[in-house]
């Protein structure tokens, strides 16, 4: 009795910590865009397991009706077809399909990344640039920017102008939804919005190199007056962020703490869309390719001897 007391305790609080971990994540939304995001998630969900259970549960009574010592179930080795048996078949997944297909199609035009949130406060704008491997936030109205750290009100819809100073990447906050591409010379577009005060988490959700591991960031969502104050604190005094400090920080980094700049220099996001400002320079080392790596385990040819690689391989 001990053993099964054990057991049970030990399956109740391993249930309890897998429930514990959806904390966080995007079943836990702090804002309209991830509530809806939970939604469809779960709408989709009971949709599929409409045709799910049953079809389990008609397996299982199958293979036990149709069992060896059932003397009741029908023989039938001359049957090939029934057409009550082919609708059920075809019209339940038709159905499903149906169902999702009005959910995507929904969800597509009310969650719409590009579509402006309604509310009674004005929007704030924030610059997002995708570096390796960091994140840098320009705030164009306050003149400001921060690196790994992105500092949101409460209560306000904030619409996120995005791209990327190297390779494709994606930019993604789970708990407030909709996962958005940054990419290199293009611009998109995400609004976004904060029920309340707390710290989130944010993250790269596109392998990008080495670094991509270190490549999140903390969100801090505050009272509107605590961002008005953060702002007016930044401006005091610290760094500028111009053309020249924008190409230091352009450089590959892993593992950046979070900072910020008490200045920004105005266009300096639409430079970088329009590549004014060149893409990050990439790795300062092993550029071009490792000249020992080569698709051929015998290596290449060597051009005194062209015949080479050919004779390795056992040709005459």
């Amino acid at each position: 009795m001990k053993r099964a007391g054990s057991s049970g305790l030990t399956i109740l609080l391993l249930g309890t910590v897998e429930l514990a971990g959806c904390a966080g994540g995007v079943l836990d939304p702090q804002g309209p865009v991830g509530a809806g995001n939970r939604t469809i998630l779960l709408n989709s969900l009971a949709v599929m397991l409409v045709i799910v259970v049953p079809t389990i549960v008609a397996a299982l009574w199958f293979a036990w009706w149709f069992r060896a010592s059932n003397t009741r179930a029908k023989y039938d080795p001359g049957f090939t077809y029934s057409g009550r048996i082919e609708l059920i078949v075809w019209s339940i997944p038709t159905l499903t399909i149906l169902f999702l297909g009005g959910l995507i199609y929904y969800g597509s035009h009310q969650l719409d990344p590009r579509k402006p949130l309604s509310s009674t406060n004005s929007p704030l704008e924030v610059q997002v640039v995708a570096l390796d491997w960091k994140w840098l936030f320009i705030y164009p109205d306050q003149q400001i920017a921060s690196v790994n750290e992105l500092v949101m009100p409460a209560g306000t819809p904030v619409r996120f102008r995005l791209t990327s100073a190297s390779v494709m990447n994606t930019f993604f906050v789970p708990q407030l939804g909709s996962m958005i591409y940054a990419m290199n010379g293009m611009e998109s577009e995400l609004n976004l919005l904060a029920d309340k005060p707390g710290v989130l988490y944010g993250q790269s959700a596109h392998y990008s190199g080495d670094g991509f591991s270190d490549m999140n960031f903390r969100v801090r969502i505050v009272p509107p007056e605590a961002f008005a104050q953060w702002t007016a604190g930044l401006r005091g005094g610290g760094q500028t962020l111009n053309a020249g400090a924008y190409r230091e920080l352009a450089r590959q980094g892993q593992d950046v703490a979070p900072f910020a700049f008490s200045h920004v220099q105005p266009g300096l996001f639409d430079a970088v869309v329009r590549q004014y400002l060149p893409p990050a320079p990439g790795p300062s080392e092993g550029r071009g390719g490792n000249p020992r790596v080569h698709p051929d385990p015998l290596g290449p040819a060597t051009p005194a001897d062209p015949n080479a690689r050919h004779e390795r391989h056992g040709g005459g």
